[in-house]
């Protein structure tokens, strides 16, 4: 799936991951310590690789997604696999909206992926981080994609108060991706 030049989704028609291994969808799990059965939540959806590498990886127990564009939806759900995928909860809106309101439910989650602010200034992508931040279990996990020039050293050292370990990672040179992964909430 590519939207304005930007590949936001792959999906292998054979079934076969292994040419994603060195993608940023692969590196969010690779690179955080996700428990084996996580209440997942997916924050910007694409395609739904990272869902799929995530149920590739691991087991969960539930799987929520957070998409404001419901084309984006459709086109997941027909072209990328989705429609095969058993119990997700998807939830249609803006992301800064649908997570204060999971915030005021309650709802926890021990696998958060943020992928809805990319390339955002950080006055638009630190509200919903830590927005996001606060729908953690206690021994949750954080992972926000950020382009290599962007926000993601700003971001870590705003959230760091909150977590016993942050770090980030470069997805490999060639990419434009780091990863923020944020662990042991505070």
């Amino acid at each position: 799936m590519i939207v304005a030049g930007d590949t936001l989704s792959v999906y292998p028609l054979g079934g076969q991951w292994s040419r994603v291994t060195r993608e940023y969808w692969w590196h969010a799990i690779a690179v955080a310590p996700v428990p084996a059965r996580p209440a997942a939540l997916f924050v910007g959806l694409g395609g739904g690789t990272s869902l799929h590498v995530l149920r590739a990886r691991r087991r969960p127990r539930s799987l929520t997604v957070i998409e404001r564009d419901p084309v984006i939806l459709s086109a997941a759900h027909a072209w990328f696999g989705l429609a095969a995928v058993p119990g997700v909860e998807y939830l249609e809106g803006d992301a800064d909206v649908v997570a204060r309101w999971l915030g005021h439910s309650r709802r926890r989650f021990d696998f958060i992926f943020e992928d809805a602010t990319y390339a955002e200034s950080l006055e638009r992508s630190l509200p919903l981080a830590r927005a996001l931040s606060g729908l953690l279990s206690q021994s949750g996990v954080l992972v926000l994609n950020r382009h290599r020039r962007g926000d993601a050293g700003k971001l870590a050292e705003a959230l760091r108060p909150g977590f016993a370990a942050i770090t980030q990672r470069r997805v490999r040179r060639e990419a434009e991706n780091v990863l923020v992964c944020c662990a042991g909430r505070r």
